[in-house]
């Protein structure tokens, strides 16, 4: 099955504590149907002094959400849903707001 929504694609959370806000999907993982957003759902890790980082401490990293609380950006800026579209011999992703092609 097509992926609605891929690394890279520009989104904005609907529901949640973050919801409105907007970021870059760093991280797709399709078999727990979540993505991770880039500065969205951040949560703090108590990390042991390692090698790596000696200092430890608390650390704030983003966490995973799930793939329906969030909706691609179109052209306008607002949320949209995706749909599929045959082009030729390809098949390409559309924004049912406007109609226009979702690149990437």
């Amino acid at each position: 099955m097509a992926a609605k929504i891929k690394k890279g694609d520009r989104v904005v959370v609907l529901a949640g504590k973050d919801k409105g806000k907007q970021g870059a999907v760093t991280q797709v993982l399709p078999k727990e149907n979540r993505v991770v957003v880039e500065g969205v759902n951040m949560v703090s890790r108590h990390t042991k002094p390692t090698q790596a980082e000696p200092q430890g401490g608390i650390k704030q990293k983003e966490a995973a959400l799930h793939v329906s609380n969030v909706a691609i950006v179109d052209s306008k800026g607002k949320p949209t849903r995706v749909g599929f579209k045959i082009e030729g011999d390809k098949k390409v992703r559309v924004a049912k707001t406007t109609g226009e092609v979702i690149n990437g």
